[in-house]
């Protein structure tokens, strides 16, 4: 595989991730993203991260999940799922490196994470994707499943999983502490 060329093939990958999956992604890599995938967003998160602290089970395992920050609207008759484009991923950021240590492998989000969380990335063997805003409808056309799993009571911000197909993403950042946001901006003040 040509890492250099800006036309490279996507990569299709199956989730949930194992950690030899993640240690083949870098940075920039266009991936395709197939399986099972939660939904989580802010509330949930920190409901999550309690009851890690409690000691409490979980209502699904973490290992090897990837979850996806996003804000789902309603479905529309026959459909799964409305729109489904990703939220600000640096909300989740205080959540994320427990998480992280509680075995999640994967996140779905737009936008640049915290020191903290790019480092948990690296410690946990662990990867950042991103998708862009503003293609919500198109997104949600890679769902072909979306079932309530957890804390119906937080509304959309409650916990999805959904069954994907090929849903298109950029490697963000690495387990190798590549940063595809860094590397952009240093390309383009070449």
């Amino acid at each position: 595989m040509n890492r250099q060329s800006h036309e490279q093939e996507a990569l299709h990958i199956m989730a949930p991730l194992t950690e030899d999956v993640v240690l083949r992604l870098r940075a920039g890599d266009k991936v395709y993203i197939s399986g099972t995938v939660y939904v989580a967003r802010d509330a949930a998160h920190k409901r999550l991260v309690e009851a890690l602290q409690r000691g409490e089970p979980l209502p699904f395992d973490l290992r090897g999940q990837i979850v996806y920050y996003m804000g789902p609207t309603p479905a529309r008759p026959g459909k799964p799922i409305g729109s489904a484009g990703p939220t600000t991923s640096g909300r989740m950021d205080p959540y994320t490196p427990a998480l992280l240590e509680a075995g999640l492998k994967g996140m779905i989000g737009k936008g640049k994470r915290s020191m903290p969380v790019c480092e948990a990335l690296c410690k946990y063997k662990a990867v950042y994707f991103a998708v862009p805003g503003g293609v919500a409808a198109l997104l949600a056309s890679a769902v072909k499943r979306a079932e309530l799993v957890a804390y119906e009571d937080l509304g959309p911000e409650a916990i999805l999983r959904l069954a994907l197909e090929q849903l298109p993403a950029i490697v963000a950042n690495d387990a190798h502490g590549g940063d595809a946001y860094e590397e952009g901006r240093i390309a383009y003040r070449r």
